[in-house]
C-alpha cells in the first residue's frame, strides 16, 4: 500500500513548498523532489495565482508528478486558467471564461509571471488539462472544494474522469448553460466539486470576501453534520460569522454524515492552527497564500485521520 502525503493550497508559494517537502523527507531530484520509500505527494490543486514563486512550483509539481513521486488534482485556479486561455464554442463570448477586468486581475500575476501567450503559457495550460478533477483512491478520497457523490458520477458519466484529458469537447460539457440560464448537470457538478456548495442568502443579505467582492450567496462546509444553526456550516471571511446568527437553515439544506473513504479538501481558505475537521474530513487549506501555514497530511492507511498526522511550514 502506498502512503500519501496530501499537500494544500500553495498559490505560488514557492518556499513554503520546498520547505514543507523538505520536512516530509522529500529529496531534490532534478527540476523537483523525490518521494520517500513508499509514499507519494498528492497537490490538491490551485498551485498558481497570488504568489511569488509560480513558476518554480509549477516545475516542482510536474516534474514530480511526470516522475511519479506525485499526482495532482485540478483546483478552480487551474480551470479558471484552461477557461481564460481557450476560446468557447458556445458563441455567447470569446473564451470559457470571459477575459473580463475583474477574471483578469485574479489571475494577473499568473499571466505575468508565465509570460501571457508564451510557449511556457501554452504548455502550462495543456498540463493543467490533464489534472482529474477528483481521485478515489485506495482508502481516501481527494477533490479541490467539497466531495460529492452524485456530483463524481455525473462527470464520470459524462466522459470526464481521471485519466481522460480535458478536451475542447469536455471543456464545453462542463461550461454549459442549459436554454434557460441554468446550470447543465456537467457544469453543476465540476462547480461543486472545484469551488463546493453555495447556497443563495435571503434578499437583502451579504458578505464580503476576502478580496472585496460583494456575494449573495454563501459558501458551505457541507461535512459538519453536527450542526445545528446556519453561521455554523457557512465559511466567511472572519468578522462577518455575527451577519448570519439566527438566520433560517434552507429547507433544501441536507448535511449527512461522511461514510467510506477519508476525504480532503482545500480552497476554503482556514486561519489559525491546523486542525482536522473531523475523522472523516481534512481541509489543507490554511492560506498559505497570505500569512498562513502551508499544510499537510501524511496518511498512512487509517479509516480515521487524527491531528498528529499533520505538518506544516509557515506562520500558524
Amino acid at each position: 500500500m502506498t502512503s500519501y502525503d496530501i499537500i494544500g493550497d500553495i498559490h505560488g508559494q514557492s518556499g513554503k513548498l520546498e520547505g514543507l517537502l523538505a520536512l516530509l523527507g522529500y529529496e531534490g531530484a532534478g527540476a523537483g523532489y523525490r518521494a520517500p520509500q513508499g509514499r507519494q505527494a498528492i497537490f490538491l490543486g490551485d498551485l498558481i495565482d497570488r504568489g511569488p514563486g509560480q513558476v518554480r512550483v509549477l516545475e516542482i509539481v510536474r516534474s514530480m508528478v511526470e516522475g511519479g513521486s506525485a499526482l495532482c488534482i485540478m483546483g478552480n485556479h487551474e480551470l479558471n486558467a484552461i477557461g481564460f486561455a481557450i476560446r468557447s464554442d458556445t458563441g455567447d463570448q470569446d473564451f470559457f471564461r470571459p477575459n473580463s477586468t475583474k477574471n483578469r486581475m485574479q489571475h494577473a500575476e499568473f499571466l505575468e509571471q508565465v509570460g501571457e501567450s508564451s510557449d511556457l503559457h501554452k504548455s502550462l495550460v495543456e498540463w493543467f488539462r490533464t489534472l482529474p478533477i477528483y481521485l478515489d483512491l485506495d482508502g481516501l478520497r481527494v477533490v479541490h472544494g467539497c466531495w460529492d457523490d452524485e456530483a463524481v458520477a455525473t462527470l464520470r458519466a459524462g466522459g470526464c474522469a481521471p485519466g481522460v484529458r480535458l478536451s475542447d469537447e469536455l471543456l464545453s460539457a462542463i461550461y454549459r448553460r442549459n436554454g434557460d440560464g441554468s446550470e447543465s448537470p456537467m457544469m453543476w457538478a465540476r462547480t461543486l466539486l472545484t469551488c463546493g456548495l453555495e447556497i443563495q442568502l435571503p434578499p437583502g443579505q451579504s458578505i464580503i470576501d476576502k478580496a472585496g467582492h460583494t456575494h449573495g450567496e454563501v459558501r458551505i462546509a457541507n461535512w459538519r453534520d453536527w450542526a445545528t444553526e446556519l453561521h455554523q456550516v457557512a465559511l466567511v471571511p472572519a468578522g462577518q460569522e455575527a451577519l448570519l446568527e439566527g438566520m433560517e437553515w434552507p429547507s433544501e439544506l441536507v448535511i449527512s454524515a461522511i461514510e467510506g473513504s477519508p476525504i480532503f479538501v482545500g480552497h476554503h481558505w482556514f486561519s489559525g492552527h491546523p486542525v482536522i475537521e473531523s475523522p472523516k474530513l481534512a481541509c489543507l487549506d490554511w492560506s498559505a497564500a497570505k500569512d498562513g501555514p502551508l499544510v499537510a497530511y501524511r496518511w498512512d492507511g487509517e479509516e480515521e485521520l487524527t491531528n498528529d498526522k499533520l505538518a506544516w511550514v509557515g506562520r500558524e
